[in-house]
C-alpha cells in the first residue's frame, strides 16, 4: 500500500539518523545566515511613505515644494511653558538658547530663527494670550534619518537641561518647563517607542508562552521546546528579513517587527502543540518513538500545513495595499509564519524524538505494555495513565445532542456582541497613540490649551486661478469651522498658482476635522466656478497633515474593500481543496466573519466602555480582520480536520463528539497561548498595539471557546451529510 507523503516525511525526520540530519541543518542554517546576514532589528526603521504620490496631499505637498519653496528643513517645536506666565528671565533664557544654537549648530541642524536678536518685545507678542506658553521652531535637514534628529534634540537637551523642567507634571510646578513636538519629536518618540516594545515583548511573550506551557502539561520540558522551536525559526527569519530589507527589497518597519515577534511566539507555539497532542496520543499505542512520531506528522501535519498556508495567504493580501503600512506588514508577516510551519515539520519531529520520552516527563506516555512491564519491574500493581478529556467529552456530546439548540444560543450572543461593531469611532491621528505623558504629546496638549489647536496643524488650500485675479481669504473665513485664512501666497513659478493657509478652531486631527476636508475642496471649487474658471474640479488641491490623514482615512477604506473580500476568496479556496466540500467551507468562513465582528464590538465594549478610550486608530479593522480571519480559521481546521478523519470509519455523531473531544484540550490550550501572546501587545505604552492586541486577543478567545468547540460542530451535525458535499464522504449515510 502506497504510504501517505507525510507519512513519508514522518519517517524521513524521524529516522535515526534523519532526525539529527533534520537539526543539524537547521542549526547549520541559522548560523551561516545570522553570520552572513543582518540582523533585522539592526537595519535602519525606515520612515516610508504610507500615501502613494497620486493622492491628493502629496499632489498638494509636491505643488507647495515647486511653487513656495521652503530651505528652512523640518522643524522641531519647543514648547516654553510656565504656569503662571513667562518672566523675563524665562524669554532670556530662550534667546541665549538660540544664541548658542545659531553659534554651535547641533546635529542635522538646518537652521534656527534669529530669536536672539528680537527685541523683548516682539518676542512677548509670540507668546499666547494668557501669557503662559511660546513656540520657537529650531529646523533640521530635509532628508535626515530617526537617528539624527534624536542626536540633535539630545544636544538641545544638554544645552537647557540646568535651566527648565523637561519631564514631570508642567501645570503643578512653579518652573520654566519645555516640551517637543512637531514632526521631528513625532518621530523620535515614535522610533523610540518601538524599539524600548522590542526587547520588553520579545521577554514578556516567552516567559508568558513558558508559564502557560508550565501550567498547561506540567512537564518543565515540554514547556522548553515550542520555545527552542520558535528561536530556531526566528534565527532564519530575522536574518532573511534584514538581508531583504539591507537589499531594499523590502522596508523595515519596527511596528511589523514586534507584531511579527508575537505572531511567531503565539502560532509557532499552536503548531507545536499540535503536533505534540497527537505525538503524545499515539505514543499510549506505539512502543517505537520514531514509528509514533511519523504516524503523528501524518494525522495532524496536514492540518498544521493547512492551518500555516491559510496564515500566510491571509497575511500575504495585504501586499495589496495601496496604504504603506498595511503593505510593509505583508512580507514580514507571511514570511515568518511560512518559516515557522516549515520548523514545526522539521525542526520539531527531530527535537521530539532524539529526547523521547522524557520530553513529557514527568507524565510519561507508554504503551499498556510498557507500563505492565514497569509496573513489574517496580514490583507495584500495574495502572495505565490515560488522557480523561472529561470536560471536552462533555461539550461534545452537548453539541451532538442539542446542535440547534447550540446554534441558536451562540448566534444571538455572537450577533448581540457584533452589534456594537458599528457603533465604532476612528482617529487617523499618531500622537493619540502616544502615553499622555510623551513629550511630543505633552508639547501638543499645551499648544492645543493655550492656542488655536489648528496653529499647529495648517491646512494648505492650493488654487489654480487659471490666470483670474481673485482672491478667496474673505470667502474662505466664512467657514464655520476656520479659526483664521492667511493672505494669499503667489506660486514663484506661476502666478495663476495661489495658497491659503487656514487653521481650524478645533484640534486638527479630530474626525470632525477630517470630514471637513472635502467641505473645504468643494467650497474653493465653488468659489473658482463662481469666477469663472474652468475644469475648477482640477484645479484644488488640499495638503497639511489633516488633508494627509483624510487621504489615509480613505485609502484604507479602499484597502479594506479589496483585501476583506481577497482573503476570504483564498482561504476559502485553500478550505475547499482541504476539505473538498463546499457547504463546510461556506459555514466555515461564515462563523469566522460572525467571530470578527463580534470581537470587534466586543473589543469596543472593552475599549471604549471599559478603558475609556474615545477612539480606535483607524488601521485597526482591517488588521484585526485579517489576523482574526487567518487565525480563526486555523482551529476550526484542526478540529474540523479530526472530525473528517474519523469519519471516514464512524457515524457522523461520534465523528464529531470525538472530533471536539480530543481536539478540545490542545485547542483551548493553543488559544489561551495566542490569545496571551496578543494580550502582551497590551502592555505597551502604544495604543494602536494596545488596542490592536486586546481586539485580537478577544477573537482568538472566541473562536477558541464558542465558535471551534459549539457553533462550529454544532452546525456540521446540523447539516448532517450535507456538511461533506460533494466530497466523498457526503456518500456516506449519516448513521453509518
Amino acid at each position: 500500500m502506497k504510504k501517505h507523503p507525510l507519512e513519508l516525511w514522518g519517517n524521513l525526520v524521524a529516522s535515526k539518523k534523519g532526525r539529527w540530519l533534520s537539526l543539524l541543518f537547521w542549526i547549520l542554517l541559522v548560523a551561516v545566515v545570522s553570520f552572513s546576514w543582518p540582523q533585522i532589528n539592526s537595519i535602519d526603521n525606515v520612515s516610508s511613505e504610507n500615501l502613494k504620490d497620486t493622492e491628493m496631499s502629496k499632489q498638494a505637498a509636491k505643488i507647495v515644494e515647486e511653487q513656495f519653496p521652503d530651505d528652512s528643513g523640518t522643524p522641531l517645536l519647543l514648547v516654553w511653558h510656565r504656569e503662571e506666565g513667562l518672566t523675563q528671565k524665562d524669554l532670556e533664557k530662550v534667546q541665549a538658547l538660540y544664541k548658542e544654537l545659531d553659534e554651535n549648530p547641533v546635529n542635522a541642524q538646518s537652521l534656527v530663527p534669529p530669536l536672539h536678536k528680537t527685541p523683548p518685545q516682539a518676542l512677548l507678542e509670540s507668546v499666547s494670550e494668557n501669557g503662559s506658553t511660546l513656540v520657537t521652531p529650531v529646523f533640521f535637514e530635509k532628508g535626515a534619518n530617526t537617528e539624527a534628529f534624536e542626536k540633535g534634540l539630545d544636544d538641545i537637551t544638554k544645552l537647557v537641561k540646568d535651566d527648565v523642567s523637561l519631564e514631570g507634571k508642567y501645570d503643578g510646578n512653579d518652573e520654566l518647563n519645555l516640551r517637543y513636538t512637531g514632526p521631528v519629536a513625532i518621530s523620535v518618540d515614535a522610533t523610540g517607542l518601538f524599539a524600548s516594545a522590542d526587547v520588553k515583548l520579545m521577554i514578556a511573550t516567552v516567559l508568558l508562552v513558558l508559564v502557560l506551557l508550565i501550567l498547561i502539561y506540567r512537564s518543565p520540558l515540554l514547556a522548553i521546546i515550542p520555545i527552542i522551536a520558535v528561536g530556531l525559526a526566528y534565527g532564519v527569519i530575522s536574518p532573511a528579513l534584514g538581508f531583504m530589507a539591507d537589499h531594499g527589497w523590502i522596508d523595515k518597519d519596527a511596528q511589523a517587527v514586534s507584531i511579527m515577534t508575537v505572531l511567531l511566539f503565539g502560532a509557532g507555539t499552536d503548531y507545536c502543540l499540535f503536533l505534540i497532542s497527537k505525538y503524545r496520543e499515539i505514543l499510549l499505542e506505539v512502543e517505537d518513538k520514531g514509528k509514533a512520531m511519523a504516524q503523528a506528522v501524518k494525522e495532524s501535519g496536514g492540518a498544521i500545513l493547512m492551518s500555516a498556508l491559510t496564515v500566510v495567504a491571509g497575511l500575504a493580501t495585504l501586499a495589496l495595499a495601496n496604504y504603506g503600512t498595511f503593505e510593509r506588514f505583508a512580507v514580514p508577516f507571511s514570511f515568518g509564519v511560512l518559516i515557522m510551519g516549515l520548523t514545526a515539520l522539521l525542526v520539531l519531529p527531530a527535537l521530539l524524538v532524539i529526547i523521547g520520552r522524557a520530553a513529557f516527563w514527568p507524565f510519561v506516555p507508554r504503551t499498556v505494555e510498557m507500563e505492565e512491564a514497569r509496573a513489574k519491574k517496580r514490583n507495584k500493581p500495574f495502572k495505565q495513565h490515560r488522557p480523561q478529556h472529561k470536560f471536552s467529552q462533555k461539550i461534545g456530546n452537548l453539541v451532538t445532542s442539542k446542535p440547534m439548540t447550540i446554534i441558536i444560543v451562540t448566534v444571538i450572543l455572537l450577533g448581540a456582541l457584533a452589534a456594537f461593531a458599528p457603533k465604532i469611532k476612528f482617529t487617523f491621528d499618531i500622537l493619540s497613540s502616544f502615553p499622555e505623558d510623551m513629550t511630543s504629546r505633552e508639547g501638543y496638549t499645551l499648544v492645543e490649551k493655550n492656542f488655536s489647536p489648528g496653529e499647529l496643524a495648517p491646512v494648505q488650500i492650493i488654487v489654480d486661478t487659471d490666470g483670474k485675479d481673485i482672491d478667496l481669504q474673505k470667502d474662505l473665513e466664512k467657514l464655520n469651522f476656520a479659526a483664521s485664512v492667511d493672505e494669499k501666497r503667489v506660486g514663484e513659478k506661476d502666478e495663476a498658482i495661489q495658497l491659503y493657509q487656514l487653521d481650524f478652531k478645533d484640534n486638527p486631527y479630530a474626525a470632525e476635522s477630517l470630514d471637513n476636508i472635502p467641505k473645504i475642496k468643494d467650497k474653493a471649487i465653488a468659489l473658482l466656478e463662481d469666477a469663472g474658471v474652468s475644469d475648477a474640479k482640477d484645479r484644488v488641491w488640499i495638503g497639511g497633515e489633516t488633508a494627509s490623514q483624510y487621504d489615509e482615512m480613505k485609502v484604507i477604506e479602499d484597502d479594506e474593500k479589496i483585501i476583506m473580500p481577497v482573503i476570504i476568496a483564498l482561504i476559502a479556496l485553500l478550505l475547499l481543496v482541504y476539505l473538498h466540500s463546499i457547504t463546510a467551507t461556506l459555514y466555515l468562513i461564515a462563523t469566522v466573519i460572525l467571530s470578527y465582528f463580534s470581537a470587534l464590538g466586543l473589543g469596543w465594549i472593552v475599549l471604549h466602555y471599559g478603558m475609556g478610550i474615545d477612539a480606535i486608530q483607524g488601521s485597526i479593522p482591517l488588521y484585526t480582520f485579517v489576523f482574526s480571519v487567518a487565525l480563526g480559521v486555523d482551529y476550526n481546521i484542526f478540529m474540523v480536520s479530526e472530525v473528517w478523519q474519523r469519519r471516514k470509519h464512524k457515524n457522523l455523531k461520534t465523528a464529531v463528539s470525538e472530533g471536539v473531544k480530543y481536539t478540545g484540550s490542545v485547542i483551548t490550550s493553543a488559544g489561551l497561548i495566542l490569545a496571551g501572546t496578543f494580550a502582551v501587545l497590551a502592555t505597551l505604552p502604544i495604543q494602536v498595539l494596545v488596542q490592536f492586541g486586546i481586539i485580537t486577543a478577544i477573537g482568538v478567545l472566541l473562536d477558541t471557546f464558542i465558535v471551534r468547540p459549539l457553533l462550529v460542530p454544532a452546525l456540521t451535525m446540523k447539516f448532517g451529510r450535507a456538511a461533506f458535499w460533494p466530497g466523498k464522504l457526503w456518500k456516506k449515510k449519516v448513521d453509518e
